[in-house]
């Protein structure tokens, strides 16, 4: 990803405990009081503003109101999209009954892990010889630990099983992608943005004419990687996914950036529940707050009424999708942070760059869509088993555990603790990481060129890794059990749910159950709640592909 993550990746949580520094404050003021004459006019800006159930023409007039256009909406959600002046307007409809909450339509979120190639490793690789099963099947410990190497032979997965990818985009060239891709029914509902509101590079020059990148393109990698892990297909290419016989659909959300849009968020969940997709995966957090809190002190009305439309509107957009039949997955997130004991929030608002500011938060402040109501939740564990030291846990908010990569799950930091997966060659390219020639130019990148042309593969760690796995070993459960439905199978998504943590490995908290990490000569300490069944470190357990292909619930 281009921008910092909010959150750790395994190597950034090593410089925040070397450095133990206090966080600075970076409260954003609004530089001295003005007089009303010299106050210049607000911009017009645009909004998506949520209203109360039945209360749609009370919205429109509402935001006549205050001075503002209606210009559109979409009445499944309870939204109306406005034009409108400034924090005055905003205000002005936060007084009205009939709101709920109010957030500008703007890039908003992060995608939530981070290479490990962020420092450089010894060894680059590349392979041009075969061996058994997979070129690279011997560097997938992910796919070992939870069986999915064996379940292939047992339940490949269905082609009528359709999972989306909400994310920056899947590179649906990518030789170990292509097979399982379907081109005709991915979208992209977001419009590349160079710059940010204070004029700092975004997303960088628009690749295409009108800024909207084909449905085929990934210009970060993060959305190609979560692909690979949940499908990249059997076709001695590469590396083979969770589920490698499923179709995959790319609905992108997310920015070249990594920031995402609220709107692109709602259209991506709505677009997937109505074109019958059976499981979508979400490693993203909607965001500028970290946390949403509908009631912090410390925050403006304007900035309240933002975080209440967050949680809101991707509520709704949420039960719109499970309505329809999909099966909701998300990362926990890699802020290394008790989720249900969370205290200080700095690194929120976190768009524009440098709007940060230090605040305190409470469990009713919330990570959105992590823990949203209906969404199946993800924690990290390393080679070992051991959760990882960057990954979110908590006791209400840790549903199932699954390989997420861990480079500090040793004695010494190695990239191949991390998780393989596809990379586009051209991001590749464009970060540094391949040579002219071809040549990977760190451990962190792998070559295969057992046929031609050559595929790319990269080491990620992250909760947005570990999320793909548990959607895979969900695929994989709903080509046994689905249903002919609309578009090929279909199962609820709570009898999914059920079935996916029935079919966990369950996982005790470690003894102590305050774990310590160490790295570097420091430490961090983290405590396990819960007992063996549902526990803050794992949840149900960590996903068994092996066991969903086979047992009988």
């Amino acid at each position: 990803m281009r921008r910092v993550a909010s959150g750790f990746t395994a190597l950034a949580a090593v410089v925040a405990l070397a450095s133990c520094s206090p966080p600075s404050s970076m409260d954003r003021g609004d530089g001295g009081a003005q007089s009303k004459s010299a106050t210049p006019a607000a911009k017009q800006a645009d909004y998506i503003v949520f209203y109360a159930a039945g209360r749609q023409s009370q919205a429109v007039d509402a935001v006549a109101h205050a001075g503002g256009a209606t210009v559109g909406g979409d009445a499944r959600l309870g939204y109306v999209l406005a034009k409108g002046r400034g924090d005055r307007f905003v205000e002005g409809l936060g007084d009205d009954p009939a709101i709920v909450g109010v957030s500008p339509d703007r890039a908003i979120g992060f995608a939530t892990a981070r290479r490990t190639g962020s420092r450089a490793f010894p060894g680059a690789s590349s392979l041009t010889a075969s061996s058994a099963g997979e070129p690279l099947a011997g560097r997938q410990w992910d796919m070992r630990m939870i069986g999915a190497d064996r379940a292939h032979a047992k339940v490949p997965g269905s082609k009528q099983v359709l999972v989306g990818v909400i994310d920056t985009g899947i590179d649906g060239k990518h030789p170990d992608i292509a097979p399982n891709f379907d081109r005709e029914l991915s979208r992209n509902f977001v419009t590349d943005k160079p710059k940010d509101e204070k004029g700092e590079t975004l997303d960088g020059p628009c690749e295409a004419k009108d800024c909207k990148d084909p449905v085929d393109e990934d210009d970060d990698g993060h959305g190609t990687h979560v692909a690979s892990t949940i499908a990249s297909p059997i076709n001695d290419i590469g590396v083979a996914g969770v589920a490698p016989g499923v179709r995959l659909v790319n609905i992108r959300a997310g920015q070249d950036s990594g920031f995402f849009f609220l709107k692109a968020s709602l259209d991506a969940l709505t677009y997937a529940a109505d074109i019958g997709v059976d499981v979508a995966n979400m490693s993203y957090f909607v965001d500028p707050w970290l946390f949403n809190c509908t009631n912090n002190r410390s925050d403006t009305k304007k900035q309240q009424l933002e975080q209440q439309a967050i949680i809101t509107g991707m509520q709704r957009a949420i039960d719109y999708a499970r309505g329809k039949g999909v099966t909701l997955v998300s990362a926990l997130g890699n802020g290394s942070t008790d989720l249900g004991h969370p205290e200080v929030d700095d690194k929120s608002p976190g768009y524009p760059e440098g709007d940060q500011k230090v605040r305190r938060v409470d469990n009713s402040c919330l990570n959105v869509p992590a823990e949203s109501k209906g969404v199946i939740s993800v924690s990290a564990v390393g080679p070992s088993g051991r959760k990882a030291i960057y990954s979110d846990y908590g006791l209400e908010q840790t549903d199932v555990a699954a390989p997420g990569g861990d480079v500090l799950d040793g004695k010494d930091a190695k990239a191949t603790r991390s998780i393989l997966g596809a990379a586009p060659e051209r991001v590749l390219r464009a970060a540094g990481r391949i040579d002219a020639s071809g040549n990977p130019k760190g451990a962190d990148v792998v070559r295969d060129c057992t046929h031609r042309p050559c595929s790319y593969y990269q080491y990620l760690d992250g909760t947005s890794m570990a999320a793909p796995h548990a959607t895979g070993v969900a695929a994989i459960l709903i080509s046994r059990f689905g249903k002919p439905g609309p578009g090929g199978l279909t199962l609820a998504p709570a009898t999914v749910e059920d079935l996916l943590y029935k079919s966990a490995m369950q996982k005790a908290c470690p003894t102590p159950r305050e774990y310590v990490y160490k790295s570097y000569g420091q430490t961090d300490t983290h405590l396990c709640e819960g007992d063996q069944s549902r526990n803050g470190f794992y949840g149900h357990g960590i996903v068994d592909a092996w066991k969903a292909a086979t047992f009988n619930p």
